[in-house]
């Protein structure tokens, strides 16, 4: 499994819809649990967020990203 841990996450210009992503759910901050998922919308408005870029996933959860996994093609994040 690849991921793209270097700060990534933090800049819009990397996010896009379809991208598969480790995102930190709100409930999960404390712990820093990390929840897969692809994603559905762009909630950020700014074009870096310190803390990741928040997103919705296709199943409905909101988090921001800590990590990129692949690419929609399905190839690993460069």
């Amino acid at each position: 499994m690849n991921t793209e841990t270097n700060n990534a996450g933090t800049r819009r210009e990397n996010i896009h819809p379809g991208l598969v992503v480790d995102v930190i759910l709100k409930k999960d901050q404390a712990t820093g649990k990390l929840t897969r998922g692809v994603v559905k919308d762009i909630l950020t408005n700014s074009s870096v967020h310190p803390r990741g870029i928040k997103v919705r996933l296709r199943d409905g959860q909101v988090g921001r990203v800590s990590a990129i996994v692949k690419q929609p093609s399905g190839k690993p994040a460069v």
